[in-house]
């Protein structure tokens, strides 16, 4: 997408998110990356549901603010992990009801927080690595995102929420809502016996990339 529409973009789905309950106030960040390297975000204590088009940050690939508002407090998370993977284009961080609940339950695996259970969780998401807390804001989230940025499309950030990747905005928005509803089925059958699926079933799904 060009610059046009890809502000256009940002503004609907973030009202779209917002609308949703996906996000609340002024919490949670959207931004893409265009093909010049250039990088769209929203502002910092932005709602979502409030997102004016030619007020969204435009900052270059090193995060010098060039026009619009000032981007969000948390973009030099976004930049690592654009830096560090040029096929991420589009990055957004929510504070959703029940990955922000499961990020800060005690006990997780780092490696992959939720066990795999339902084919489309592996096809958008694959695994969903742990960050440990660091409060917002921190350079240590940008460090730990780039370090890993190669290797995952989502991570969640401990006690804070999610943090998901994608081929452009409505790709990352798309992987962010099926990845929220897997947190919500995770904590619905917390108390429940699952049918994980098997590593050969993982296999065969994660050769079907969505």
């Amino acid at each position: 997408m060009n610059e046009h529409d890809t502000r256009q973009a940002m503004v609907e789905l973030g009202l779209s998110l917002f609308n949703r309950g996906y996000a609340t106030g002024g919490s949670g960040n959207l931004s893409a990356r265009l093909d010049d390297g250039r990088i769209i975000a929203t502002p910092t204590n932005s709602c979502l549901g409030r997102l004016q088009a030619e007020r969204l940050s435009l900052v270059d690939e090193e995060g010098r603010h060039l026009q619009g508002d000032k981007p969000t407090k948390e973009l030099n998370f976004h930049l690592s992990l654009y830096q560090n993977d040029p096929g991420k284009r589009a990055v957004v961080h929510l504070h959703c009801t029940y990955l922000t609940a499961l990020s800060c339950l005690e006990g997780l695996d780092s490696s992959n927080v939720i066990r795999p259970f339902t084919p489309y969780y592996v096809m958008r998401v694959g695994q969903l690595p742990l960050i440990p807390y660091y409060h917002p804001g921190d350079e240590r989230i940008a460090r730990d995102l780039g370090e890993q940025a190669r290797d995952y499309n989502a991570f969640l950030l401990a006690n804070h929420g999610p943090v998901v990747t994608g081929r452009d905005l409505y790709h990352a928005v798309d992987n962010m809502e099926e990845l929220e509803e897997t947190a919500r089925l995770a904590l619905l059958l917390s108390q429940q016996r699952v049918r994980y699926l098997s590593e050969q079933e993982v296999l065969e799904l994660s050769r079907r990339k969505v």
